[in-house]
């Protein structure tokens, strides 16, 4: 098939998407993006923007059997701005939305405020989709439940019918990785294997909970753990101030600290850490602990978000009691227990490299691929 896709904010995760997954399907694809800048503009002139793009294109000859968008893109207007290309089956899909992600506290009043224009267009979008993906259940059940609530508090003319119509057409289909080589595991000694290496691996930003994180690891330093620190991620010209001190203050236990540009570098950098730590209070998937798991590091994850439905699978023990104040301390706790104890509670668990496998591009491309052909058949 011939699949044209919009991404208004073609950068990050989004373009890894396209580009992991249109490497490996059997359909011919079209990639139509903009830069990832100013999120907001992008969510508004896109539809206008890709229009004429698509218009010239068709001029020139060009045609295709399908349509998929971000949620980036209000679906709605396009197709009604885009003859050309409305009568396509189109396919949404939801990477994130701007109803349910956290706003920071670090910025103005002004800029706290939702613009709830775009959770609105969402559910336009989604309704003008003959198909909608989330990239995970709970991603799924979030949108879905607050967009609801949004609803409920309109003064009348409340589209309830329209959200279960949504919810009935709504599938997960869960983003591949590149298929990463762990790196070789020694046979797991009787005793301590020396410093116990914590990775980093999620953007330098409010949501995925940085004080948490050098809250724990200061706390076990200070209980006699031996820690370093490879601390990964993208960052960016506003970063929460914790990071900051952090780098002062942790800088002897410090293997690498930052973004890494290359992919082979990134890769190299994963299979440094023993255990890969989240703290995020908002995650719609989880890319970068499941790359790093992929890579050989253990995970130790807070049990919320998507994690439980990614790694439940591998048992309770790569959970920690996280809830309110005591979140810190008992990540510490659990940090602590891991760096004084047997090597073998380093390993990643039984089952864990044949659980991040089922998440590759050569597995997860074809299933989206097969998904795509049940809409035009």
């Amino acid at each position: 098939m011939r699949v044209l896709a919009l991404e208004p904010y073609d950068g990050g995760s989004h373009r890894a998407f396209l580009i992991g997954w249109s490497e490996v399907s059997r359909h011919r694809w079209t990639i139509l993006g903009l830069p990832p800048f100013k999120w907001r503009w992008r969510m508004r002139h896109a539809p206008l923007t890709f229009a004429r793009r698509i218009r010239r294109r068709w001029s020139e000859g060009e045609r295709w059997d399908l349509l998929w968008a971000s949620s980036m893109l209000d679906l709605a207007q396009l197709r009604g701005l885009a003859p050309e290309v409305a009568s396509l089956p189109a396919v949404l899909y939801f990477h994130e939305n701007q109803l349910t992600y956290p706003l920071s506290s670090a910025v103005g009043e002004s800029a706290r405020r939702r613009d709830l224009h775009f959770a609105f267009s969402h559910l336009t979008s989604a309704l003008a989709a003959e198909a909608v993906w989330f990239n995970s259940a709970f991603h799924r059940d979030d949108w879905s439940g607050a967009t609801e609530a949004l609803i409920r508090r309109m003064p009348d003319h409340r589209p309830l019918a329209e959200i279960e119509e949504i919810r009935r057409r709504s599938v997960v289909q869960a983003p591949g990785i590149p298929a990463i080589a762990g790196r070789l595991q020694p046979s797991p000694g009787p005793t301590s294997g020396g410093p116990l290496t914590l990775l980093w691996v999620a953007r330098w930003e409010h949501d995925k909970g940085p004080e948490v994180f050098f809250e724990a690891v200061e706390r076990a330093l200070a209980a006699g753990a031996d820690l370093r620190l490879v601390v990964l991620g993208e960052s960016f010209e506003r970063r929460p101030a914790v990071f900051g001190r952090a780098r002062k203050r942790l800088a002897e236990h410090i293997l690498h600290w930052g973004w890494l540009e290359s992919r082979e570098d990134y890769e190299a950098g994963l299979r440094l850490g023993d255990v890969v730590v989240s703290t995020a209070r908002h995650e719609f998937f989880g890319l970068g602990v499941l790359e790093a798991a992929a890579a050989g590091a253990r995970p130790l994850l807070p049990r919320r978000l998507a994690y439980p439905e990614i790694f439940g699978p591998l048992g309770d023990d790569l959970f920690y009691q996280a809830s309110g104040e005591g979140e810190a301390g008992a990540l510490a706790e659990r940090l602590a227990a891991l760096a004084a104890g047997d090597a073998s509670l380093r390993q990643p668990p039984i089952g864990q490299r044949a659980r991040v496998e089922e998440y590759f591009w050569s597995r997860r491309g074809a299933a989206m691929d097969e998904a795509l052909e049940s809409l035009v058949d």
